[in-house]
């Protein structure tokens, strides 16, 4: 069977791809497919989610083995493990993590199953705007942030005057002197 993936970021609107791959593939192979088709570098360390309907993350799939330790939770690891082994029906969704510092997403749907073929390796079969940068430069972005005009309007009524507050109309003192003397702190 081949698998027929959607691929698309919450980032970039145009941003598209379609990566067809053959069921038995691993999660590796898809992973390089990914890359491949982003321009990306293979220096992350990336991992795949499968979601429910809601893209609520249920089981993850890591790059390496990040032993947890933890024998009772099932772990699994993109080289060993083949897409037919948790990916079984259309529309499925998982998210692959590519930037875990920053916690960037790809949003993967699993489009179409199509049965009695096979393919040897991926194959980008769509491939629609630029992908999002692949790590975001925290220097980078802090400065771009410091470039923001925070005048004295930026925290909203710029009509707002000091002489209108009225401290008569809130009794700081109500209540027990101390309220950490309580029995329920």
């Amino acid at each position: 069977m081949v698998y027929k993936f959607r691929i698309i970021s919450d980032e970039v609107d145009d941003f598209l791809r379609e990566i067809q791959i053959d069921s038995e593939a691993s999660f590796y192979d898809l992973h390089e497919a990914i890359l491949k088709s982003t321009g990306y570098k293979d220096d992350q360390m990336t991992s795949f989610f499968i979601c429910d309907d809601d893209w609520e993350k249920e089981t993850e799939i890591t790059l390496e083995d990040m032993g947890s330790g933890s024998s009772e939770e099932d772990t699994y690891i993109m080289r060993e493990t083949p897409l037919s082994e948790l990916l079984e029906d259309e529309k499925q969704k998982m998210i692959y993590v590519f930037d875990p510092l920053a916690e960037r997403v790809f949003f993967i749907e699993l489009s179409e199953i199509i049965t009695g073929k096979d393919l040897d390796k991926a194959v980008c079969s769509r491939k629609n705007g630029e992908a999002p940068q692949q790590i975001i430069d925290f220097d980078e972005q802090m400065n771009t942030n410091a470039a923001l005009d925070l005048d004295e309007n930026f925290y909203g009524d710029q009509d707002y005057d000091m002489e209108d507050f009225d401290p008569e109309g809130f009794d700081i003192n109500e209540g027990s002197g101390n309220p950490y003397d309580e029995d329920k702190y």
